[in-house]
C-alpha cells in the first residue's frame, strides 16, 4: 500500500467453497465486490469487471454468448446483479463493420443499446468495447494506486517491463472508447501469453479463463507492484522531503473551521456547496512537503481522478510555521479569483467548436499547508469521494516521483475528457437536485419528536442535517434511524447543552469541519414546567429562561457569526409555542420564556435582514406524540391544571382546538420546512401557528 512506507499486501479473499455454489453471473458479482472492497485496488465508482457467459436467447431458446459488464455509473464494491449491463457478443463483434475510424468513435456508443440482451435497462458504459474485445472470458479493469504510479511515470513503459516482464504489457495513453477496445484486442492477439496490460496514465487490465483466475491475477499483479515500490523506495524521502511541520490535530480542526465557511461563501454563487475535511497521514505528508506546490500544479493523471478533482487543486496561502489565519482569510478572495481566471483561460485554450459551456470555474480541492485538504462539491458524498480520489492521486504522485518523474494528464487530453460530449450527455441525464441540496441544517433538540421529524423532512429534500441534543442516548438512536434511511453522509450528531457557550462553540466547529458551514438553524431545544406562581422556585424560573431564552440566544449568536463569515445569508427558525402568545394557568416561567423567544426572533430578523438572514417562528401546541416534554411531569402537571386524567389530555387538546384535530410532530416539521426553504424566501419576522386553531394565539 502506497499510503505508508511499509506496504501491506492485498489478501486473497476468494472462498472457493462459496464460489463453487454460484453460477457464472454470481461469480462475476462475487469477484467484483471483493475487488471493490479495498480502496488500494480501485476507488469508489472506478474500474469495471466483466464475464462472457453462455445463456439461452429469450427469442430463439438457443445458447448465445452474453457479455455481462458493469453498467454506466456503477461501483464494483457495492454493485448488485442488476447493476450489470448485458449485451450479445455476436452483435458487439458485428459493430466492427460499422466503425468508421477514430474521428467517429463516439458514435459507436449509440449502437450499444442495439446490442442489449434480454431487454436489460441498465445502460452500458463507454468501457464496454474494452471488455468485449479482450478474447478472454473474464476481465478486470482496476485503478490501483501502485499501478497508476507506474502508469503516470515518465518511464512508464520501461518500469512496466522491469517489474512484470512480459506477463503484463503496456499501451500508450488513449482516451477510453471504441478505439482503445480495438487496441486491447490487438495486444491480446499479438501477446497470447500476457495476463494483462498497463494503460499509460490510466490503470490496469487483467484477465483469465475463470473468475477465480482473473481475480487472483489482479491481486497478484497489484501486490507485485506494491512490493517493488516498497523495496525500491525504502528509506527514501518522498515529495522532496518535509518543508513544514503539521499543526497539532486540534489546531488543524480550528483552522479548517475558519477557512471552510469563507471558501464556501466564495464558491457558492451558482449553487450551495458542501465541504469535507481530510487530514490523514497521506494528506499531511503531501501538504507539508517541499514538492507539494509543483506536483499539485501538474494535476492528476488517471481519468477517474481527474473527473472528480478537476484540472488541479488550489493551494491556500497559509504558513503553519507562522500561522496567521486572518491574513490568510484576507488573501483568500484573491486566490479564489486567480484560480477562476486560470480555469477560464484553460477552458478557452482547449475548447472546441462543439464543446459544452464552461462549468463551475472553482476548485474542488483546496490544499492547506500544515493543515490538510478541503474539498467542496454539490453534496457531501461527492465532496468526500473527491477527497478520496485526491488521496489516490497523492499516492500515485508519491510512487511516480520516487522512482521516476510524475507526469500529469496533458492539458488538452484532460479537457477533452472533462468536456467530452458523452460525459456531458451523462451529466444531463442526472436527476435535478432536490430543493435543499447543498444546504446544511443544525437542529437543536434534534433527538425529540419535533426535532427528529424536522430532520427527516429536511433530509428528504436534500439537506445535510446535524442533530444537536443534550440526551446522548436519544441522540445516538435518532442518528442511527435517520442515517439508516438517508445515508451516513448526510446525518451527523453532536451532544450539545444550549446553555453552554463552550459546548456551542465546539459544536459549531464540529458542524463546520463536517460540512463546511451552516445555512439553516432550527432552534428547538426545550423543556416544560408547570407550577402555580407561588410555587415557582427561582431555580425553576431560571431553568426555563436558561434553556428557552438564553439557549436560543446563544445558539443564534453563534449561527449569526457563521452566517456573516459565509456571506451567503442564512435561515433561523425558532420552535416556540402557542404559550408564547396565549397565557396558560400555572405555567408563568414557561410562557414567559417562550414569549422571550418570539421577541428575540423579531430582534434578530431586524438585525439579519440586510445580510439576507431570515428569522421566523413556528408555534406548536399540544404535540403529545413523540415529544419528550410529555414523558415527564409536564403531562401530569397539565392534566392536574385542567382537573382531568392524563389519558384525557390528548382528547382535551383536540376538542378545544377550532379545527378539532390533533397536532403531530410531522405537522410542525412541515411548517419549519416551509420557513427554512426558498418557498418563504420573502418572509422574515413571521410566526406560523400550528395548533389546529386557537383564537387566543392569533397573531393579529
Amino acid at each position: 500500500m502506497l499510503e505508508t512506507r511499509t506496504a501491506s499486501r492485498l489478501a486473497d479473499l476468494w472462498d472457493e467453497a462459496k464460489a463453487a455454489a454460484m453460477n457464472e453471473q454470481e461469480r462475476l458479482l462475487y469477484r467484483s465486490n471483493l475487488l471493490g472492497s479495498d480502496k488500494r485496488i480501485t476507488n469508489f465508482g472506478g474500474g469495471n469487471t466483466s464475464a462472457k457467459v453462455i445463456q439461452n436467447d429469450p427469442l430463439t431458446g438457443e445458447p448465445v454468448e452474453v457479455l455481462w459488464v458493469k453498467g454506466s455509473g456503477g461501483d464494483v464494491g457495492t454493485i448488485k446483479l442488476d447493476g450489470f449491463a448485458t449485451l450479445y457478443m455476436d452483435k458487439l463483434k458485428a459493430l466492427k463493420g460499422l466503425y468508421r475510424g477514430i474521428e467517429h468513435e463516439d458514435e459507436m456508443v449509440g449502437y450499444l443499446p442495439h446490442c442489449t440482451f434480454n431487454l436489460n435497462p441498465r445502460a452500458a458504459s463507454i468501457d464496454t468495447p474494452l471488455h468485449a474485445y479482450v478474447p478472454k472470458p473474464h476481465v478486470d479493469h482496476m485503478h490501483p494506486d501502485a499501478i497508476i504510479a507506474i502508469a503516470a511515470s515518465k518511464d512508464s513503459k520501461a518500469l512496466t517491463e522491469e517489474i512484470f516482464g512480459g506477463e503484463i504489457g503496456w499501451l500508450p495513453w488513449k482516451r477510453p472508447g471504441y478505439e482503445l477496445g480495438l487496441w486491447l484486442e490487438k495486444f491480446c492477439l499479438d501477446n497470447p501469453e500476457a495476463k494483462g496490460v498497463v494503460l499509460e496514465s490510466h490503470g490496469l487490465f487483467t484477465w483469465g479463463d475463470t473468475a477465480r483466475e482473473s481475480y487472483e491475477t489482479t491481486v497478484r499483479i497489484i501486490n507485485r507492484a506494491i512490493e517493488w515500490f516498497e523495496e525500491r523506495t525504502a528509506g527514501q524521502a518522498v515529495f522532496g522531503g518535509t518543508r513544514r511541520k503539521a499543526m497539532p490535530a486540534g489546531e488543524r480542526r480550528k483552522a479548517a473551521a475558519r477557512l471552510m465557511p469563507a471558501i464556501r461563501g466564495m464558491i457558492s454563487a451558482k449553487g450551495y456547496k458542501v465541504g469535507h475535511f481530510d487530514d490523514c497521514d497521506a494528506v499531511l505528508e503531501f501538504v507539508c512537503s517541499n514538492d507539494m506546490e509543483a506536483l499539485a500544479a501538474l494535476g492528476t493523471s488517471c481519468p477517474d481522478h481527474f473527473l472528480r478533482t478537476k484540472i488541479r487543486p488550489l493551494v491556500v496561502p497559509f504558513d503553519p510555521q507562522a500561522p496567521d489565519l486572518d491574513a490568510t482569510l484576507e488573501a483568500l478572495p484573491g486566490a479564489v479569483e486567480a484560480y477562476q481566471a486560470d480555469y477560464t483561460a484553460y477552458y478557452e485554450r482547449c475548447r472546441h467548436a462543439d464543446s459544452p459551456a464552461m462549468r463551475d470555474p472553482n476548485a474542488v480541492v483546496y490544499l492547506v499547508p500544515g493543515v490538510g485538504m478541503i474539498t467542496f462539491a454539490a453534496d457531501k458524498a461527492t465532496a468526500r469521494i473527491s477527497a478520496e480520489f485526491y488521496v489516490n492521486a497523492i499516492n500515485v504522485m508519491r510512487g511516480a516521483s520516487s522512482v521516476s518523474t510524475y507526469v500529469g494528464l496533458p492539458e488538452q487530453e484532460a479537457f477533452d475528457i472533462e468536456y467530452w460530449l458523452l460525459e456531458e450527455a451523462k451529466l444531463q441525464r442526472m436527476p435535478k437536485p432536490k430543493p435543499l441540496a447543498g444546504r446544511v441544517a443544525l437542529v437543536t433538540g434534534g433527538a425529540g419528536g419535533i426535532g427528529r421529524a424536522t430532520a427527516a423532512r429536511l433530509l428528504a429534500d436534500g439537506a445535510c442535517v446535524v442533530l444537536a441534543d443534550i440526551d446522548a442516548e436519544a441522540l445516538t438512536a435518532a442518528d442511527g434511524v435517520l442515517a439508516g434511511v438517508h445515508g451516513k453522509d448526510v446525518v451527523r450528531s453532536v451532544r450539545l447543552d444550549v446553555t453552554s457557550e463552550e459546548q456551542i462553540a465546539a459544536g459549531f466547529v464540529d458542524v463546520v469541519v463536517d460540512y463546511g458551514g451552516v445555512d439553516i438553524l432550527v432552534s428547538n431545544a426545550g423543556l416544560a414546567s408547570s407550577a402555580p406562581v407561588e410555587e415557582t422556585t427561582l431555580e425553576l424560573w431560571n431553568r426555563n429562561m436558561d434553556i428557552l431564552a438564553t439557549g436560543y440566544f446563544l445558539v443564534s449568536r453563534e449561527a449569526f457569526r457563521l452566517f456573516r463569515q459565509q456571506k451567503m445569508g442564512g435561515n433561523v427558525v425558532f420552535v416556540a409555542s402557542k404559550n408564547a402568545l396565549a397565557a396558560s394557568p400555572n405555567a408563568s416561567a414557561y410562557c414567559t420564556a417562550k414569549a422571550a423567544e418570539i421577541h428575540l426572533a423579531r430582534c434578530l430578523a431586524l438585525e439579519g435582514a440586510g445580510e439576507q438572514i431570515r428569522v421566523n417562528v413556528v408555534n406548536p401546541d399540544a404535540v403529545l406524540r413523540g415529544s419528550k416534554i410529555w414523558t415527564g411531569e409536564w403531562k401530569e402537571q397539565r392534566a392536574a391544571a385542567y382537573n382531568m386524567s392524563t389519558d384525557e389530555l390528548e382528547e382535551h387538546y383536540r376538542s378545544r382546538s377550532m379545527l378539532k384535530r390533533s397536532v403531530f410532530p410531522e405537522d410542525i416539521a412541515e411548517a419549519i420546512y416551509f420557513l427554512a426553504s426558498d418557498m418563504s424566501a420573502k418572509s422574515t419576522g413571521n410566526i406560523i401557528n400550528v395548533d389546529a386553531g386557537n383564537a387566543q394565539s392569533f397573531t393579529r
